[in-house]
């Protein structure tokens, strides 16, 4: 399965020093106001690009933070680093991730391509695909690999997402409903050994 965009190699490490960087920094009490910029090497690459990004924290096989924005707003590597920081410190979920478990924890990095709507369920690809469900004031989002990862097949997809949003079964296909997707290039950033 291929997406219309990719991270290269030097891109991928680039991103995961980044994430590593903006919450080693702030463990050791020297967190940086902002990311370092990528070297002129690397300069006019997808680094640079307005892209949404998310940061998952796990240790020992358990989410221990995940925190993106499916939009960037400024250049992707810098949307990384206050990802990483949030998804270490700020996702309300858990506790704020200590010196003495950052061995433990594994980082991994989901560069969002565009959000357009979605043309309807039989074009979905499980594992190719994240959706954004919209309905009033709620919404519910998934990443490409969280189905992958449950099992789920389409209908599931749908009906965990409309759950996720707080709304009841088949809200998506409500008229006044927004259903979105996008591509992620999904990469590990930091890995553990078990």
């Amino acid at each position: 399965m291929s997406l219309s965009f990719v991270v290269s190699p030097e891109e991928q490490n680039f991103l995961g020093r980044t994430a590593e960087l903006s919450i080693a920094g702030t463990l050791a009490g020297r967190q940086l106001p902002q990311a370092p910029a990528p070297s002129a090497t690397i300069k006019n690459t997808i680094l640079h690009e307005s892209l949404g990004s998310f940061v998952t924290l796990h240790r020992k096989h358990a989410l221990r933070g995940c925190i993106g924005t499916v939009i960037g707003r400024e250049p992707l590597y810098q949307n990384v680093w206050r990802m990483a920081h949030a998804a270490a410190f700020e996702d309300p979920r858990f506790p704020p991730v200590t010196q003495p478990e950052w061995p433990d924890i594994s980082l991994e990095i989901s560069v969002l391509g565009p959000l357009t709507p979605c043309p309807g369920p039989d074009a979905i690809e499980i594992g190719k695909h994240g959706l954004l469900l919209t309905r009033g004031h709620r919404s519910g989002l998934f990443l490409p690999q969280v189905p992958v990862e449950q099992g789920w097949n389409i209908e599931d997809y749908l009906e965990n997402l409309c759950r996720k949003a707080g709304l009841p079964p088949r809200s998506w296909q409500a008229e006044d409903a927004a259903l979105y997707w996008y591509e992620a290039f999904v990469f590990p950033a930091k890995q553990v050994q078990d």
